[in-house]
């Protein structure tokens, strides 16, 4: 449900909002295009943010811990895995309404950063970060597992993500 239908419908409304864009400009068309700009963010945002969310999580089978560099930068930046995940965990689970929790590279310090965004705004765009890890914190994320227990759901997501996409992140970041 998630991935079929909110996430769909993301990509079929920022398909819509291009095609309005690209008769705003071919128009010559300032206010529409400026008009477009909600649309193209929230719409655009939710389906970079589905896309990074989806390829950030494995079957449980297929867990194990961040390696290598990922890794040294989580201990130098968080002391630990478990301290970060602990930040990140308190900083998603107070996002106010919808929104993502997200662990971002940033590129002139070299630093892993924690970062929410509100709704669907997407974490480079908004902050200069490069989103490596997100966390979903709209109830179509959770609800059907979860019920309203953000919490649970987030503190569950530990067990499935897949550092190895996240790694592949930070290396193509740099």
């Amino acid at each position: 449900l998630h991935h079929s239908k909110h996430h769909n419908t993301y990509v079929t409304n920022l398909n819509v909002a291009m095609e309005k864009l690209e008769a705003a400009e071919k128009a010559g068309d300032v206010s529409s295009i400026i008009a477009l700009h909600g649309a193209l963010k929230f719409n655009g945002g939710g389906h970079l943010n589905h896309t990074i969310f989806w390829e950030n999580l494995c079957p449980p089978s297929e867990y194990a811990p961040p390696e290598g560099e990922l890794a040294s930068l989580i201990e130098r930046d968080f002391g630990s895995l478990e301290d970060m995940q602990t930040k990140m965990s308190a900083a998603t689970v107070a996002v106010q309404g919808s929104g993502w929790g997200w662990l971002g590279y940033e590129k002139a310090s070299g630093s892993l950063k924690i970062a929410t965004c509100a709704n669907q705004d997407p974490l480079e765009a908004t902050t200069g970060l490069v989103p490596l890890f997100g966390i979903d914190v709209w109830e179509h994320a959770y609800y059907l597992d979860y019920k309203n227990v953000r919490p649970d759901y987030v503190s569950a997501i530990w067990q499935i993500a897949n550092w190895k996409d996240v790694a592949a992140k930070l290396e193509a970041a740099k």
